[in-house]
């Protein structure tokens, strides 16, 4: 797929996929109403593409079904003794339901062409404003469905490389944050983890350039429990400070802004943040591109795959 393509594909899917640093008002109304809140989207609908499946698991911590995508390449099905490592996509807000099948075209088209070992892929269900943690008030205990039951469900039904080196952690706007949380948080499960327009990614959840004040006042209290430190207490700057030693040790990470994304500061903060703490990573600013997942993977081009090829070059044959 050529440079135009993609950027045709750009507008037809940025809504879908675009997210988390933090969203447009449409996709954050839920959070404003006083009334009784709508139930979780724990299943959601299926969407349909290149080597995609849909699947549901019965989640304890949820006490409900919950939904995921699984994309797997050619190669799978035609050597069943072959395993495979394993990237979890994790979405923006909104859902990201409608960027599924675009991104499972795209890693198939990659993988085909060779610019990209063969891979599972995982797409994760992070709720329409999930923030990839648990909840405080105890609502949505994301962090643990997607951590401590869907990660060893994969690897107890897919033919996974089950260790840290065989998982990549990727993910734009909300899901670049999410993939900074674990990543940062669980180095023993991730060594690679890749930050797409993240967000978000400043130390005070009041006012952010993707939402009101009121807006991030509510997604602070339903989802952080209304306390400020609590939002910097879980965040990825927090684990980053934690974990320091083993992130600069052993993690291949990548920050990746547009540097006409309205959180390009708070990411070249955060990037400011790891040299301090002495943690390598990529820093990647690419020129004219603004929030909008589409359009960074036209910029990245091959350099988005090549991060990939590095990531499991170890534990591809």
């Amino acid at each position: 797929m050529n440079r135009r393509e993609y950027l045709v594909a750009a507008g037809t899917y940025a809504t879908s996929l675009m997210l988390g640093g933090m969203a447009h008002a449409k996709l954050t109304a839920p959070l404003l109403r006083t009334g009784p809140q709508p139930p979780l989207q724990w299943v959601t609908p299926r969407a349909e593409g290149v080597g995609l499946s849909f699947h549901t698991f019965l989640s304890q911590a949820a006490g409900a079904k919950v939904s995921f995508h699984v994309y797997a390449p050619s190669a799978y099905t035609a050597d069943p003794a072959r395993r495979f490592p394993v990237v979890y996509w994790l979405h923006g807000s909104g859902g990201g339901v409608p960027g599924i099948s675009r991104l499972s075209a795209l890693a198939d088209e990659a993988i085909s062409a060779g610019k990209a070992p063969p891979f599972l892929m995982v797409f994760v269900n992070g709720l329409e404003m999930g923030m990839y943690i648990d909840w405080a008030n105890g609502r949505a205990p994301l962090e643990t469905v997607i951590i401590h039951e869907l990660r060893p469900h994969i690897d107890a039904n897919w033919r996974t490389i089950a260790t840290r080196e065989g998982r990549l952690l990727d993910g734009f706007s909300m899901g670049g944050y999410g993939a900074a949380r674990f990543g940062f948080r669980y180095p023993e499960l991730f060594q690679n983890v890749s930050m797409m327009g993240a967000g978000p990614m400043q130390e005070t959840l009041d006012r952010t350039p993707r939402a009101s004040s009121v807006q991030a006042k509510s997604l602070l209290r339903d989802v952080y429990g209304g306390k400020q430190a609590r939002f910097l207490a879980v965040s990825p700057r927090r684990y980053a400070e934690q974990n320091a030693t083993t992130l600069a040790r052993g993690s291949r990470l990548r920050l990746v802004i547009g540097d006409r994304d309205e959180t390009f500061d708070s990411n070249r903060n955060f990037h400011d943040h790891l040299m301090r703490l002495g943690i390598p990573h990529q820093w990647i600013v690419l020129p004219g591109i603004g929030h909008d997942p589409m359009g960074v993977l036209a910029a990245m081009g091959d350099q988005h795959w090549a991060f990939y090829r590095d990531a499991f070059a170890a534990v591809v044959v």
